[in-house]
């Protein structure tokens, strides 16, 4: 009897990854506006610029929903990256996601700047991080193909009628 491992056999279907990618990029840069908005406009807490910016700042909140945005393509691509050279590359794509998205929640917090501001901005980066790990996850789910597996034969000696025969009737 040929008996297939069970171990994990198939492949990622890149078009639905990066179709994911795109759309986790949308939803990151969205993220960073909304944390902005929220931060500047109903908390009054300056974040990326002076308070002068207004709720809307300048080019720096379009910058930071643009950077969002790239680190999901930027992570879509690790994750394609991963799931052709590292056994259990999910595992290790929720690692490295989660030790960046701590990284960038600790880095504003090292900011010579008032703790309102560190904490906001640590906290738009922590969602952030999460929304793009926690969705780039759910999208390689969905876009692995495994391989089916050939049809076993039924429990017997041998085939239950010959191909030459025709059909019972």
């Amino acid at each position: 009897m040929n008996a297939v491992p069970r171990s994990r056999t198939g492949q990622l279907d890149v078009a639905r990854l990066w179709s994911g990618g795109v759309a986790t990029a949308v939803v990151a840069g969205l993220i960073a506006v909304v944390g902005i908005l929220v931060s500047r406009g109903v908390l009054d807490v300056p974040v990326l610029s002076p308070e002068g910016e207004g709720v809307w700042g300048d080019a720096n909140t379009v910058t930071y929903a643009l950077v969002s945005g790239a680190v999901a393509l930027a992570a879509t691509g690790l994750l394609q990256l991963l799931s052709v050279t590292t056994p259990r590359f999910q595992t290790f794509f929720t690692w490295i996601m989660g030790l960046l998205t701590a990284i960038a929640v600790v880095v504003p917090l090292s900011l010579p700047v008032s703790w309102e501001s560190k904490l906001a901005t640590a906290l738009i980066n922590l969602v952030i991080g999460i929304a793009i790990t926690s969705i780039l996850n759910g999208v390689a789910r969905s876009a692995y193909r495994r391989r089916r597996r050939p049809p076993e034969p039924p429990p017997g000696d041998g085939p239950t009628s010959w191909p030459d025969e025709p059909p019972p009737s």
